[in-house]
């Protein structure tokens, strides 16, 4: 059963820096397409980056282009999110999410979830 733990949440004011951290165990993490997403109050979830079993490949939302990086290091089981450049309208609950069979994919059974890390950016 695949476990996926976020760290690395916290409250910032906006242009400030941050980066999350998501621990996949459990199972293999190169085996794993992986994705951020956020939940900011009262709106749906959204997908804001993802990456390829190997990292080759990513892609991004247009609201965090050129400001957040997705990366992972497959030695480590350990998917990144640098989030530069941070706004109030980046708070949300940011949640990693595994998936064996697709990069990217926005809603699926087979997706597993972490429990979500907070991040808060005041004005």
């Amino acid at each position: 059963q695949v476990q996926l733990r976020e760290s690395g949440g916290g409250l910032v004011q906006a242009g400030d820096s941050l980066r999350l951290s998501c621990v996949l165990s459990g199972r293999t993490f190169s085996s794993y397409a992986m994705s951020w997403f956020r939940q900011a109050p009262g709106k749906e979830r959204e997908l804001i980056a993802a990456i390829s079993w190997s990292g080759k490949d990513t892609t991004y939302a247009d609201s965090v282009k050129g400001r957040f990086t997705i990366s992972r290091d497959n030695a480590k089981n350990t998917l990144y999110l640098q989030m530069n450049s941070l706004r109030p309208e980046d708070t949300a609950v940011y949640y990693c999410a595994a998936d064996r069979h697709q990069m990217g994919r926005q809603s699926a059974p087979a997706i597993s979830w972490g429990q979500g890390t907070q991040v808060t950016v005041s004005s």
